[in-house]
Parts: structure tokens; C-alpha cells; sequence
């Protein structure tokens, strides 16, 4: 997922120490009150509030007589800060619960700062300094520094160096979830300021599994984009537990495919549709055009399917299994779509898929369905979200996209079964 620390490093991000002096102004009611909450000159924290308005373009306070009045945008910026004071609480808490809570205020002070945390981060993702440093601009001493000052005031080695690069600690690794889960708050405080003022211009980031690709997220993007023409979308086809844990750690905003089942509580799934699935073949094969086949009749023939231990091979040898019948004999196992379509086009190979990731072959009339009940193999598809997570104003525009597209766009069954 090297993309996502490419996007990262160009995107500047708001300083979390004008957004430290933001809350205390917000939470005070007044710079004089924070002032003294925060033990800096009060100059110093209106400077920070004017910097974080001309950033985020707008105005976060209305200057009255009786102290400062949260705006709408401040309210939006307050909510985020506050997931981001509750990942960082997090850190601290896991990393030194046994520290006295006199020195957490100083440590607090240290984690305050994003481009500490995008360093560490992006280390744990690329596990090279000196890509890191090349990345993010700056100097492998910078990158170094970043590292060695959040080790010292958490008290934990958060990388090991080893043959394969810089690895996480046990500490490190939940550590690195957290601050992505800060950085990935930060990237979302200015989509949520630009939407409140009717505009989306974010980014989001969504993990595609195959059955999605090929209709499902393209109408949703199309109709977002004629909508928001500013808008990005990045689309990462990575294995599913890469994606996982790219959603947890706050570097994917949702995953889109077929569900699987929940394997971290920290997760949750919503079906969108209900996908029967079909044999496939050529339409030369020499079975395209019979009816009425039954499963002893495919026995004669290549097949080409995804890899042992994925939840269609299983759901498949099951499927086999329950009608008396061997599973398929795989002459080709692959995860590359591209590479079904053309093993199938060329010859006598069939495989089981969804009519909608090979639409277009089949509208086209190069593959088809084979007569052949499927009855009982089927999959949901649907979105996986990290629970509790907000999503960004331009993530969730995309979710109500694909909703739309899959009320408008025929697929499967929009009701899961009961």
C-alpha cells in the first residue's frame, strides 16, 4: 500500500499544535483561558487559531465582547480533534500505564506533532528510512530524530532493525494503528470544512476486492465525479488482510466486495446485495450452448480458480461436496482476473464467478453462464467499515453513490437473506 504514503507525503497536514491551541480556545471560551491552560503567551495561541483559519479557509470563531463563539467549521474541527486526543489518550495508556500522570502532560506534548507521527507511521508501512525520508522530503537525520524522540518519552523501542528492514515491536505495531488512525483524522478535518461549505475536494481511499471492480465502484465513481469533479478516488486491490489492516489503521476508509467473515471486533460489515454464482466458459466451449447440465458434466474439463483457502474455493468444494460430486481440480489457481478472462477466452477452461466481473465478455457475447443451477453458491456483498470510525464528507458521498448504483443497477438480490 505504498500508494497511500505517496498521497500522504504530498498532502500537507494541519499542525496538531495549532489545532491543540484551537480546542483550548474552543473548550475555554476565550485565548485569555487558554492560554493559560495551555502555559503559552496568549499571541502566541491567537497566532495558532489565525494560522489553522487561513489554512482550512474559513472562520472557526466569532470574536464577541464575552469571549469566542464556536462556528459550525470549529464544531466540525472540534469533533475530529477529539477522536485524535482519544487515539493518542490510547497510546499513552498502552505504552506507560504504570508512569506517573505527571509526566503524561510532557508526553502528550511529544505525540502532539504530525509529522513525528507520519514518520513512524510511514516507517511501519515502507520499513527503510532512507525511502522514508526521500518520501516525506526531509532528511534521514530528521526521520531518525522523529523515531528516537517518540522511543524516548514512551519508553519503548517501537522498531527493531532486521535483515528485512525496520520492523515493529509488539508495541510499536499497536502504536503505528493509532497514529494512523490520528493521521487519517487530520486528513478529514479538511473534506469536513469543504463540505459544510459545499464543496468536496478530499480524497478517499477505498479497498476493492474483485467481484466490485468491474461494475459496482466505476457507475458509483462516475455518477460521484459528475457530482464533485473535484474529488479523488483511490482504488487499492491489495490481499484482503492487507486491506484490513490498512482499514484499521485508518489508511483505507472502507472495503468493498464480497464480505468474509469477521475476524477483529473492531470491525463491522453491512450487505449491500446478494450475488448468485455461475459456471463460466468460452462461448465456444463445447457445453455453452446444451441445457440442462448437471455437475457430472463438467467433469471432463480444465478449470481455473482463486487459491486454496479463500472463501470462494471453499464455499465451492462445499457446494460440490453437498451434490455427491468431487470438488474441481484446478488446472490454473490465480487471484488475477485478467488472467481468468484470458484462460477462458482461449479455450475449454471453466471457472465459477459472478456474471457481473466478466459483464462486459459476456454482454459481448465472448463468455457465458452455463445452464447449470448454482442453487445455494452464492455471496453478499457489501461494504467493511472499522466500527466507530466517522467516515470523511467525501467518503460517505461514494458510500450513497454505490448504494444508489446497487438500487439502480440490478445486482443480485438487494435484500440479504434472512
Amino acid at each position: 500500500m505504498h500508494g497511500i504514503m505517496s498521497s500522504m507525503s504530498v498532502t500537507p497536514l494541519l499542525p496538531l499544535r495549532h489545532l491543540r491551541a484551537f480546542a483550548a480556545v474552543a473548550r475555554a471560551g476565550s485565548v485569555r483561558g487558554a492560554s493559560d491552560v495551555l502555559l503559552r503567551a496568549a499571541s502566541a495561541v491567537s497566532r495558532s487559531v489565525t494560522l489553522l483559519e487561513a489554512a482550512l479557509g474559513t472562520q472557526l470563531f466569532e470574536r464577541r465582547g464575552q469571549g469566542m463563539l464556536n462556528t459550525r467549521a470549529a464544531d466540525l474541527v472540534l469533533g475530529r480533534l477529539e477522536g485524535i486526543e482519544r487515539e493518542l489518550d490510547a497510546v499513552l495508556s498502552e505504552s506507560m500505564p504504570t508512569r506517573a500522570c505527571t509526566r503524561a502532560a510532557s508526553v502528550r506534548e511529544v505525540l502532539f506533532d504530525e509529522r513525528r507521527l507520519l514518520a513512524a507511521s510511514a516507517l511501519g508501512e515502507i520499513q527503510h528510512m532512507p525511502t522514508v525520508a526521500r518520501q516525506l522530503g526531509v532528511t534521514q537525520p530528521a526521520v531518525s530524530a522523529a523515531l528516537a524522540r517518540l522511543e524516548e518519552v514512551l519508553g519503548h523501542k517501537l522498531f527493531l532493525r532486521s535483515a528485512r528492514g525496520l520492523l515493529p515491536t509488539d508495541v510499536g505495531a499497536r502504536c503505528l494503528v493509532r497514529f494512523g488512525r490520528v493521521l487519517a483524522e487530520l486528513r478529514h478535518i479538511e473534506d469536513d470544512v469543504n463540505a459544510a461549505q459545499g464543496r468536496l475536494e478530499g480524497l478517499v481511499t477505498v479497498g476493492t476486492l474483485p467481484l466490485a471492480r468491474t461494475r459496482l465502484l466505476p457507475m458509483a465513481i462516475d455518477a460521484l465525479m459528475a457530482q464533485h469533479p473535484l474529488l479523488r478516488v483511490h482504488s487499492l486491490e491489495s490481499p484482503y488482510e492487507q486491506l484490513c489492516a490498512g482499514l484499521l489503521g485508518g489508511k483505507v476508509d472502507f472495503i468493498l466486495g464480497a464480505l468474509r467473515p469477521i475476524a477483529d471486533r473492531e470491525l463491522v460489515s453491512e450487505v449491500l446485495f446478494t450475488e448468485q454464482l455461475h459456471v463460466i466458459a468460452s462461448a465456444s466451449h463445447p457445453l455453452a450452448n446444451r441445457r440442462n447440465l448437471s455437475l457430472a458434466d463438467l467433469r471432463p474439463y480444465p478449470w481455473i480458480l482463486s487459491r486454496p483457502g479463500t472463501p470462494l474455493r471453499e464455499s465451492l468444494a462445499q457446494f460440490f461436496a453437498s451434490h455427491a460430486e468431487p470438488a474441481p481440480r484446478a488446472t490454473v489457481e490465480t487471484g488475477d482476473q485478467a488472467l481468468v478472462r484470458g484462460m477462458l477466452l482461449r479455450g475449454k477452461m471453466l471457472t465459477v464467478l459472478s456474471t457481473h466481473q466478466l459483464h462486459y465478455e459476456i454482454e459481448a457475447g465472448h463468455l457465458r453462464a452455463l445452464d447449470l443451477p448454482m442453487t445455494g453458491l452464492e455471496r453478499h456483498i457489501g461494504v467493511t467499515l472499522r466500527s466507530g470510525a466517522r467516515l470523511s464528507a467525501s467518503s460517505t458521498a461514494l458510500m450513497a453513490h454505490i448504494r444508489s448504483a446497487v438500487k439502480d443497477g440490478r445486482f443480485g438480490s438487494v435484500e440479504p437473506p434472512g
